[in-house]
């Protein structure tokens, strides 16, 4: 039985009264694909769709016996099927932002309703005629949940889409999706209508003080069973997922927020009370913070709602609109006052109350304009974009490609504008030191970049750059200016950097955190944290970026370190370090972890040892990336620190199973053998599961080439695989009582799961030894199949012939690792015509037969330099050649079929006669009789045309029987080389076909 087989049938046994319906079978399946993904922590395909898959199934309309379509039926198969739906959105914790992101308007639209009518929600009842507060915590909390998303897609729906390019019609798919198009529309009709009724049902809410709940499985299970079993609990304050009240009015004020302020494009009124919801949003994630909400929100979004409402609200009133300089600059940007725009923003260059994003929006929207053939803007994008350059040098940020760009070919009048903003934008009276460095320096290098030395003059000789700049700055520079060539071309001179800013304590943090992102020099990193922790003491460092990350047994370790600034050091350098092992910059890792361990040597022997082994997995990366790739063999020092890693006894130390991995796998790869297979103790056998398998696999290639009875390791090696494969079975008792037999996939009998197993042989790349794996797992796919799908590999007689318990191995699996084995092993060589022929195996057992020739043809050409030489025998064996056979007998090429019958060691006359009878050949036909060396088959040709009046093609086969070289008379050597000449011919000439 297979093992898809069992588990339906497991499946079906757990089930009472079992309609006997085919489409029954379906929902069984369905139900146990529901529980294989709600049992993993991070399901792939993801879990929603599901959803749509038992809805689908549960709203089938149904045929009677007049063949007349009905609504679905509402049986006990069709209830189940809701509930598996609802039990899934439970598993997602009801989670709007996802279900509206996977699932269509009409489907959630379906499971809603499904969740009011198992909430026990009377259909029909308007919501808006119920106190919410005499209801069950879940019924109001199904009701809120209702409503909610029928304003978000309402709000949803108003967004612009991007039309999809349609691919080719397919009538069918066409269908479907007007069907769904026209389902979303009138669902959506619906809730515009309703939309007044959802928005007073959600303003009720937010008078509700009192926590609620949302089903979970658990409390969804609990409502399926008999009335009689609940005894109330469902009904209970405390049954469900407990939603706190403050959580309910964020997002009900965030989702009203977000209704009034589309409603308000027709009625500018209802923009107040957008604005009134957001603001009150934010107050309450201020005070609970975003990570405490259930339900999660785009705080970037709500920002940007919070601002357009500030914007909006003050237009009708004149006053209030120069209040602000956001209202002043959207009145400016709608009205085309164009210069009062750049007053504003040269005026804000000394209060710098403009975010940088804003400033940069305001730009881009200038730009747009101007591309849009307005030239007029053209001067007001360089003003505006000159002011926003001063800001950011005073800022302390990067000049914008976009000004480099404009000052390619300055002009007078763009350096008087210049100056002017430079010198409106600091007052030199107040500015702080580092603000005056920071114009200085800008200036500066502006005259450096530029060539025609009048506009050198223009800025050198001004007021605020004398100010700036002492006398022998000045003239230093000058002479610089005169020094240069007159002949360099701007244009294809490198624009120089405006400045450098030294890290020091005065540097805002923001910015030294950012250089300690970017910084892979473990010095540097120790004096920006030495900085950032002399400037605050309050913030942990090492949490500032989210891709650093140091393996769970370890992070223990680090965070216990009570000195604040060692554990953060310790940290990044581990963190930093292993992210330059996994891009494989080796250098830059050595440094990171040499500085580490030279830091944890001082005050902890454990980090000391996790520090020396994470070095000595580096190093074997480093030698086979480097060195090992050319086949040198790593120093002998190296091979002692891997013995001596997995020897270590060391108590207490963390360890990562990965190095480990790692060192019994470069131990194989240079062959290594005598030491795992008699050196290595026997305790690190029984309690590692790579040295086991190591040891094993090694003894297994030395005893290769002995006698059959010698090979012990062999059949344990078997064994172990055996049992990796196997499934663990269960036994589970249902709600009826009864007990049903679930098989899991990963089984927990072996020494290492399946999926551990082959990302081990993934590191290998000694070739006997993939070879030696690679048979066992061929031999074992091909314990269960019958002779013709059988898989031929190199040492496939070693193994055993037979499982005692064959219903236990996961042969699904086993045949996915084998495919999965032979593409790994193919791209470490990829002419090894053993690995080919299995590679072609693979293609004819799943009926790709052009495939399957192009890897046969391969494997018989990389090991006769393209059929120059004679193929080994050991390769085209005759059960090659037939599968050869039947793979351009199914493909209707009946000449190639003719022709191959002759490789054969006794000619198949039958097989090759009935190919040439065929009329409906795919192949040249009489263009390949020049291949065919054996009479027989020639003059049977000659009939054939003869009898079917097809003189030319006899003609041809007369023609190829007329050669003197096929002669019988002639030596067995002249006709033995007619033979060979003529399979070489048309073994390359197939090589052409399908490579």
């Amino acid at each position: 039985m297979s093992a898809e087989a069992a588990d339906r049938e497991a499946a079906t046994s757990s089930r009472p009264c079992t309609p006997p319906q085919t489409s029954w079978f379906e929902f069984v399946l369905e139900e146990a694909l529901l529980e294989q993904h709600l049992q993993k922590p991070s399901p792939d395909p993801p879990p929603v769709q599901l959803i749509v898959q038992f809805l689908e199934q549960a709203s089938k309309p149904s045929v009677n016996e007049q063949n007349q379509v009905q609504p679905p039926p509402d049986n006990k198969r069709n209830r189940i099927l809701k509930l598996l739906a609802l039990k899934v959105a439970a598993h997602l914790k009801w989670d709007l932002d996802v279900l509206e992101k996977s699932l269509s308007v009409p489907v959630l639209n379906m499971l809603l309703n499904e969740l009011l009518c198992i909430s026990k929600v009377p259909p029909g009842t308007k919501h808006v005629d119920v106190d919410l507060s005499s209801l069950p915590p879940t019924t109001a909390m199904a009701i809120l949940l209702y409503n909610r998303w029928a304003i978000r897609t309402i709000v949803q729906s108003s967004f612009p889409v991007k039309q999809v390019k349609p691919g080719p019609p397919q009538l069918n798919v066409m269908n479907h999706i007007q069907q769904e198009k026209e389902l979303t529309e009138n669902i959506l009709k619906v809730l515009k209508e309703q939309a007044a009724d959802s928005i007073l049902v959600l303003e009720g809410a937010l008078k509700l003080n009192k926590d609620l709940y949302v089903h979970t499985i658990r409390t969804l299970d609990l409502l399926a069973m008999e009335p009689g079993m609940v005894n109330g609990e469902t009904e209970s304050s405390t049954a469900g997922l407990k939603i706190s009240a403050e959580e309910i009015q964020c997002q009900v004020c965030y989702d009203l927020g977000a209704i009034y302020f589309q409603q308000g494009s027709t009625n500018a009124a209802v923009h107040e009370k957008a604005k009134e919801k957001f603001f009150k949003t934010k107050e309450l994630i201020a005070k609970n913070g975003s990570s405490s909400l259930h339900f999660t929100i785009d705080e970037e979004r709500l920002a940007g709602y919070c601002q357009a409402c500030e914007v909006l609200t003050s237009s009708s009133d004149d006053a209030s609109q120069q209040a602000t300089p956001y209202s002043k600059i959207h009145s400016c940007m709608k009205s085309g006052k164009y210069q009062d725009l750049v007053k504003i923003f040269l005026e804000d260059n000394l209060t710098l109350s403009l975010p940088e994003q804003f400033r940069q929006s305001v730009l881009r929207e200038l730009f747009q304009k101007a591309q849009q053939g307005n030239e007029a803007l053209d001067e007001v994008c360089f003003k505006v974009c000159v002011c926003n350059t001063v800001c950011d040098v005073l800022q302390g940020r990067i000049i914008d490609i976009q000004f480099c760009q404009l000052f390619l070919k300055p002009s007078k009048e763009k350096i008087d504008f210049l100056l002017e903003v430079c010198s409106g934008s600091i007052n030199l009276e107040s500015a702080s030191e580092e603000l005056k460095r920071r114009m200085a320096a800008f200036l500066k290098n502006l005259c450096l970049g530029m060539e025609d030395l009048q506009f050198v003059f223009m800025i050198s000789s001004h007021e605020l750059f004398i100010k700036l700049l002492k006398d022998d700055e000045r003239k230093l520079l000058i002479d610089q200016m005169r020094k240069r060539s007159p002949r360099i071309n701007l244009c294809t001179k490198p624009v120089t950097s405006f400045y450098d800013i030294p890290a020091s304590a005065s540097v805002n943090i923001g910015q030294l955190e950012h250089q300690l992102i970017l910084s892979v020099d473990p010095w540097r990193i120790r004096q920006i944290l030495i900085e950032l922790h002399g400037m605050t003491s309050e913030r942990q460092f090492w949490t500032i970026s989210n891709k650093w990350e140091v393996p769970n047994v370890y992070g223990s370790v680090i965070l216990g370190i009570k000195d604040s600034l060692t554990r953060d050091l310790v940290y990044i350098l581990m963190a930093k370090g292993l992210h330059c092992c996994a891009i494989k910059d080796f250098v830059h890792a050595k440094q990171l972890f040499a500085a580490c361990l030279e830091l944890v040597t001082e005050f902890s022997p454990k980090l000391r040892q996790v520090m020396l082994n994470e070095m000595l997995l580096l190093d074997i990366y480093t030698h086979e990336a480097g060195a090992g790739v050319s086949g040198e063999r790593p120093p002998s020092d190296l091979i002692s620190r891997v013995r001596g890693y997995l020897e270590m006894r060391v108590p207490d130390i963390p360890l990562r199973q990965v190095i480990a991995e790692e060192c019994v796998a470069f131990l194989l790869n240079w062959c290594e053998n005598e030491y795992l297979t008699m050196q290595v103790p026997l305790p690190l056998v029984q309690t590692n599961p790579y040295v086991k398998l190591g040891q094993l696999l090694a003894a297994t290639c030395k005893e290769l080439p002995g006698p059959k009875e010698s090979r012990r390791t062999a059949k344990d090696l078997w064994e172990v695989v055996v049992q990796i494969c196997s499934v663990s079975n269960q036994h589970k008792r249902g709600n009826d009582g009864r007990v049903s037999l679930i098989k899991h996939r990963e089984s927990t009998l072996g020494i290492m799961y399946r999926s551990e197993l082959l990302s081990f042989i993934k590191k290998l790349r000694e070739p006997l030894v993939l070879t030696t794996i690679l048979s066992l797992f061929v031999k074992l796919h091909n314990v269960r199949e019958d002779i013709v799908n059988d898989i031929a590999a190199e040492h496939i007689s070693i193994w055993p012939s037979s499982i005692p318990n064959l219903q236990s191995v996961d042969f699904e699996a086993v045949a996915i690792t084998v495919k999965e084995l032979v593409s790994y092993a193919l791209t470490i060589n990829a002419n090894n015509h053993f690995w080919l022929i299995i590679q072609a195996d693979i293609y004819f057992a799943t009926n790709q037969y052009s495939a399957a020739l192009h890897y046969y043809l391969q494997a018989g050409a990389v090991c006769s330099d393209f059929f120059n030489k004679m193929v080994p025998p050991d390769v085209y064996t005759d059960q090659v050649i037939k599968r050869m056979i039947k793979c351009c007998s199914l493909l209707n090429c009946h000449t190639q079929v003719a022709i191959l019958c002759q490789f054969l060691r006794e000619v198949d006359y039958k097989t090759a006669f009935k190919a040439l009878q065929e009329q409906n050949s795919h192949d040249a036909m009489d263009s390949y009789y020049e291949y065919i060396w054996d009479v027989t088959i020639l003059e049977y040709l000659t009939y054939l045309h003869h009898k079917r009046g097809e003189t030319d093609k006899r003609q041809i086969a007369i023609k190829a029987i007329g050669q003197t070289e096929l002669n019988a008379s002639n030596p067995e050597e002249v006709l033995q080389l007619a033979a060979q000449r003529r399979k070489k011919k048309f073994l390359q000439a197939m090589a052409k076909l399908y490579f």
